[in-house]
């Protein structure tokens, strides 16, 4: 399941750092170290975007100008979705960043048509290599269409699968078809124009910082309909628990697919 979560923002011109899913990360700890289930304090299977809205750029990040922000959060378990919407609703106002911010409303997005060829685009950075401490390591920077690329997204896409308990070993076992195929057109134009598809992002981990690389490009994956399901609503890669690795559908009308619901939690 994936939700559009709608807050009103207080101080309009305030900002976020351009990459701030870190922030958000720590917010949404938070919620579930204070909230009222011990079992949901550790959990991990969730997805969430950056915050979207009317914004500028300055030196120092986005300043966002719009009455509302919006997040994109997603979760394949509808009870721990329930739960984590009644705990953030119980909240008047938070704080991310520099940005005041009041849950408001949340618009749950319907099903979208997947099946084992599916064009996917980045919301959030794809993360290949697990971060290391004073390591330059997770900074190495990987080809996306070779095999190593594909070959570190299905083990870390395996691993997560098998740890949420839902899937047999028979259906692990079947779920071997798994191919990444970058949009060249998109990454040779954005090579041509000196943009890059692929930076160094801030990571912190038990109040340490890492660094790791994120990569941002559209892509065509080839997988079993579960594994594409699996990853619309968990994310593909390393810390989608962090804000990395959030995937939208190409081509998909966003606007008539949302379902709106007030603050039931207010």
């Amino acid at each position: 399941m994936r939700v559009r979560i709608v807050f009103s923002l207080k101080n309009r011109g305030s900002y976020v750092p351009f990459h701030h899913q870190y922030l958000i990360a720590q917010f949404i700890k938070g919620v579930l170290v204070f909230g009222s289930r011990q079992d949901y304090r550790s959990y991990s299977l969730f997805n969430f975007s950056g915050l979207k809205g009317q914004t500028k750029v300055s030196r120092k990040g986005l300043h966002f100008y719009s009455s509302k922000v919006t997040l994109v959060f997603a979760c394949s378990e509808p009870e721990f979705l329930q739960y984590f919407l009644h705990e953030l609703f119980l909240l008047k106002e938070i704080m991310v960043g520099n940005l005041q911010l009041s849950p408001e409303s949340y618009e749950q997005e319907k099903p979208v048509s997947i099946g084992e060829e599916v064009k996917f685009l980045c919301i959030s950075p794809i993360v290949v290599l697990p971060a290391k401490f004073n390591d330059e390591a997770s900074k190495r920077f990987i080809i996306p269409g070779t095999d190593e690329f594909s070959d570190l997204l299905y083990d870390s896409t395996l691993s997560r699968m098998e740890a949420t308990g839902r899937y047999t070993a028979e259906q692990l076992a079947s779920y071997y078809k798994f191919q990444l195929v970058p949009d060249q057109d998109y990454i040779q134009r954005l090579q041509e124009s000196h943009k890059k598809f692929a930076r160094i992002y801030p990571l912190y981990d038990n109040d340490v910082k890492f660094e790791v690389r994120g990569y941002t490009f559209p892509f065509t994956l080839f997988a079993a309909t579960d594994v594409q399901h699996f990853l619309y609503e968990n994310g593909l890669g390393l810390y989608t628990a962090k804000g990395f690795g959030m995937l939208d559908v190409a081509n998909q009308n966003t606007i008539n697919r949302n379902e709106h619901h007030e603050a039931l939690y207010a």
